[in-house]
């Protein structure tokens, strides 16, 4: 039996999510505009962390390839994905937990982030297509 065979659809669609924010801090961490605006389809919604709304993969691009280049200069980015919530089976809600740090196991800088990833499976591929990052504010 390969490993396929043992796996269940929904655990292999979690695989697959967590793999979509495994790339998220990929393209983060080595400040990789194109690999970034890839996770999205074509008419995807974003907000950012600071609320900037952003309306299409085009503006997505746009906006990524003018702040990622030298974002990770003085840190780095972890993301874990913390609950994935099943909207239907092709649709999944995924709630994230995002942490800037000095460095490579360093201190943790700022606030954590909060992000909500709203995701569809298309063409047997999971894209982001609505997507809140939310700033996590102590107190």
């Amino acid at each position: 039996m390969t490993t396929e065979e043992l796996t269940t659809p929904r655990e292999a669609d979690l695989e697959a999510i967590r793999a979509v924010v495994a790339t998220l801090e990929h393209s983060q961490r080595n400040e990789l505009p194109d690999e970034f605006v890839g996770l999205f389809r074509e008419d995807a919604l974003w907000t950012t962390g600071h609320g900037r709304r952003l309306y299409d993969r085009a503006e997505i691009s746009e906006f990524t390839h003018r702040v990622l280049p030298g974002s990770m200069r003085e840190g780095t980015v972890t993301y874990e994905v913390e609950h994935v919530l099943f909207i239907r089976p092709d649709v999944a809600a995924v709630k994230a937990r995002a942490q800037y740090w000095t460095e490579e196991g360093g201190e943790p800088v700022g606030n954590p982030g909060s992000p909500l990833y709203v995701m569809a499976k298309e063409d047997g591929q999971w894209v982001m297509v609505a997507c809140q990052n939310t700033e996590v504010i102590d107190g």
